[in-house]
């Protein structure tokens, strides 16, 4: 899998959040870096590496599937690594999502922006220090996400949140 590069405001980059980085491959990035449960467990994944740098991880049930996930944490990615395998349903499917440490509900109100998507339904993790968070799609297949951070001027969050890279070499485009 191949990193495909979308640059990120400079204005956004001066006042990043809490939790994410930029870092140089090359190109500039944007990692995050350290993502919480709503009780503050960590959800960072140091054993397990996409693209050199630790995942997210969390548990997913997907229709009658179940299991861990581990997401790239480079912004706009999503590759994935599954300790199952979800089954590719016909019908629209969502995900739930738990704490692997504490089993509390990721699960939140979500209106997805992605054309055709319509989930009212997404998955959100929190930015230390109470900074902002970032939620997914739980439609299954849907590659919304969008990140919020207090006190960032909306159109530089809305254009963060419109970067999703897809690289080569079998990434699939869906965020679950």
């Amino acid at each position: 899998m191949q990193l495909t590069h979308s640059e990120i405001p400079l204005e956004f980059l001066s006042s990043l959040p809490e939790g994410m980085k930029f870092i140089h491959r090359g190109k500039g990035y944007m990692v995050v870096e350290e993502i919480l449960c709503p009780n503050g467990h960590s959800l960072i994944a140091e054993s397990v590496r996409i693209h050199d740098e630790p995942s997210i991880k969390l548990h997913l049930s997907v229709a009658l599937e179940s299991g861990l996930i581990f997401i790239d944490a480079f912004w706009g990615s999503h590759a994935k690594l599954y300790n199952f395998i979800p089954k590719i349903a016909t019908e629209t499917v969502y995900a739930t999502a738990t704490c692997p440490v504490c089993d509390v509900s990721l699960n939140a109100p979500y209106d997805c922006h992605e054309l055709g998507c319509g989930s009212h339904e997404g998955i959100r993790l929190h930015l230390p220090g109470g900074q902002g968070t970032i939620s997914v799609c739980a439609r299954h297949g849907c590659p919304g996400h969008r990140l919020e951070v207090r006190g960032a001027p909306p159109r530089l969050v809305e254009t963060v949140s419109a970067i999703n890279f897809f690289g080569e070499g079998g990434d699939d485009f869906a965020a679950f």
